[in-house]
């Protein structure tokens, strides 16, 4: 299986993504979505869960608190990060039981492996650039047991 990762939209889809998430399984977005219009595009892709990010209304259809899923063995949590305050790695790792971890908020892309195998990603943000950050997604590869994530760089 293979899932699509994206964050920090903010309400702005660059076209790019459809190309970086073409042929995946499923997109989870790690918050601050920034309406509804995002999730249907992107549902032009694949079948979308989505999380709330601190920039987002609260009444905003079918985005949730947290998503906590197995996906072929592979226990995964997506949030947005932004409850745990600055979301740094460690409090990451402390906060969620998971194989792998996914989250947003800070619009910088990251993959780390643990040294006990557990995988925390941030696909970056996907949406207006901030912070001098180059836009970002990630696609999530999750086959007997295992994950691994590879970043993919966004048209700025």
């Amino acid at each position: 299986m293979v899932i699509g990762l994206i964050a920090d939209t903010h309400g702005t889809l660059r076209p790019d993504v459809h190309r970086a998430l073409a042929g995946v399984d499923l997109i989870l977005h790690a918050g601050d979505v920034g309406g509804e219009a995002i999730i249907a595009e992107l549902e032009l892709i694949a079948p979308v869960r989505a999380v709330f990010g601190n920039t987002d209304a609260r009444d905003t259809p079918g985005l949730v608190y947290q998503i906590n899923d197995t996906f072929d063995g592979v226990r995964i949590h997506v949030s947005h990060g932004h409850e745990l305050g600055a979301p740094r790695l460690e409090l990451l790792l402390a906060a969620y039981d998971a194989d792998v971890i996914v989250y947003g908020h800070t619009h910088a892309a990251l993959v780390h492996r643990t040294a006990d195998g557990r995988l925390v990603v941030n696909p970056g943000a996907a949406g207006p650039a901030r912070g001098g950050e180059s836009p970002s997604v990630a696609r999530l590869d999750v086959r007997g047991g295992e994950a691994g994530a590879t970043l993919i760089a966004l048209a700025p």
